[in-house]
């Protein structure tokens, strides 16, 4: 008796525990006044509302919208300044304004204030953020000059490695027109001619620099089939091959040894491939070796190709210069 006592009381605490458990995963609080009729973006403050399971989720997500407010204003005055100053251009403002929304979303907005946070449910968080315009100008014209002066175009010793570091600098500065569409609409006054011109000097130096850089391909006997997926590689980096000379030539050097094997029917072509390249002084500025096994079922030339497939397959993959162990 004392056993089924003892039994009972246990069900109806479980019972109790688990009504208890149920009561507090469907209790669920309305959404604040704040989220469902937030404050509206004026002429100098946006606002923006979001949700997500965590606090910083939500902050995301009003970010985003804010930024997708944001690029519907641009776009606005975008088309608008487009039709004045161009007449009748409709057939043109839909992709021009659908850019300019996209450009806009790219922007970091990094300036702004959580205004009102609240959990209402489990893993259910809403937030109200708000920036000033004001200060997102500010803080997007700091960053704009924070990347010109990471960007370095002094000469070094490397042409090679110059070259990479033009690139690094292009890369860097790809976001700065939608910057500047952003700063000009926050500020009618903002002239960003001189951030243009800045990014247009650095495109005409790499451009004059990588036009005057030339490279040559030499092999031995053994490797005439490895230059063309080096070449094919170079090429695709818009690297001019001929033979020349001055401080910016640059000759490849490919040597191979190829060993012939059988295995389960096919022939194997076993090459270990050495690849080094020189300056106009004749000093090595990168080397690599490679190892590769060519197969096929229709005999050992076939497979000494296919080695040069693999090749051409690793360049594609890899990057030419990590092939050649260099700094492009």
């Amino acid at each position: 008796m004392r056993y089924f006592i003892t039994l009972l009381s246990a069900l109806l605490f479980l019972s109790a525990c688990a009504s208890q458990k149920q009561s507090v995963v469907a209790s669920k609080k309305e959404l604040p006044l704040w989220y469902k009729n937030p404050t509206k973006t004026s002429v100098f403050v946006m606002y923006a509302t979001g949700e997500g399971e965590s606090k910083e989720e939500a902050v995301a997500v009003a970010l985003s919208a804010m930024a997708s407010t944001l690029s519907v204003s641009i776009s606005s005055q975008f088309k608008t300044k487009s039709i004045v100053q161009e007449g009748d251009i409709e057939s043109s403002q839909t992709t021009s304004t659908n850019e300019v929304k996209s450009d806009v979303k790219k922007i970091r907005i990094s300036n702004y204030e959580v205004v009102e946070s609240e959990e209402i449910g489990f893993r259910k968080f809403v937030v109200l953020v708000k920036s000033e315009k004001r200060k997102l100008f500010e803080s997007l014209k700091k960053e704009l000059e924070q990347k010109f002066s990471l960007a370095k175009t002094g000469v070094t010793s490397n042409v090679l490695k110059e070259l990479g570091s033009y690139k690094e600098q292009i890369n860097s500065l790809q976001d700065v027109p939608n910057m500047l569409t952003v700063m000009s609409v926050l500020d009618e006054n903002f002239d960003g001619s001189k951030y243009i011109k800045k990014v247009k000097e650095i495109d005409e130096k790499y451009e004059k620099l990588l036009n005057s850089i030339t490279f040559s391909i030499e092999s031995d006997s053994e490797s005439q089939n490895l230059k063309a997926p080096i070449q094919k590689g170079l090429s695709a980096k818009k690297l001019t091959i001929k033979e020349s000379g001055g401080k910016n030539h640059f000759k490849i050097y490919i040597v191979s040894k190829t060993e012939q094997a059988l295995s389960y029917g096919f022939s194997l072509a076993r090459c270990a491939i050495n690849i080094s390249t020189k300056d106009y002084s004749g000093a090595i500025i990168g080397s690599n070796k490679l190892n590769i096994t060519g197969q096929s079922t229709q005999g050992y030339n076939i497979a000494k190709e296919n080695v040069a497939i693999k090749l051409s397959e690793m360049v594609k993959k890899e990057g030419i210069e990590k092939i050649l162990g260099l700094e492009i």
